[in-house]
């Protein structure tokens, strides 16, 4: 169950604003389209079959960062949403309070660790492999 607040975020949660803000621009910038480019503007005709290899796998890590950036900034957007919402800090499994030392090293986490780890577990397994997949 998701509590909200009529008069907005509580200002106790004002400094992980800051920090969720912060790491967004800072992932968004690691997304830049300065960096696509760099990746496109490459030779079209590479010399060798090395040059083809390397070129293929500086795609394939590009494409892969951009998507774990996506994913991350995904994270923290919900997580500014959740502020906003009021419900920041209580965990999506068990409306339990998330540990403000969690949220120190993980801003924009969802869970609470025992929640986390459990998770962790059914997904390791293959048990509700589905569940938790992002949904957008």
């Amino acid at each position: 169950m998701i509590k909200t607040m009529k008069n907005g975020p509580k200002p106790k949660f004002t400094g992980y604003r800051k920090i969720l803000e912060k790491k967004a621009e800072e992932v968004r910038r690691s997304m830049s389209a300065q960096k696509a480019a760099q990746v496109v503007a490459r030779l079209d005709c590479p010399s060798d079959e090395g040059d083809l290899s390397q070129q293929h796998h500086e795609e394939w890590i590009f494409l892969n960062r951009n998507t774990i950036d996506m994913k991350l900034l995904r994270e923290v957007s919900d997580a500014l949403h959740r502020i906003e919402i009021g419900a920041y800090a209580t965990c999506m499994e068990c409306d339990e309070p998330i540990s403000q030392k969690r949220l120190e090293a993980v801003p924009w986490a969802r869970y609470c660790v025992t929640c986390q780890e459990a998770i962790a577990n059914r997904v390791a397994t293959g048990e509700y492999a589905n569940e938790f997949q992002e949904t957008r």
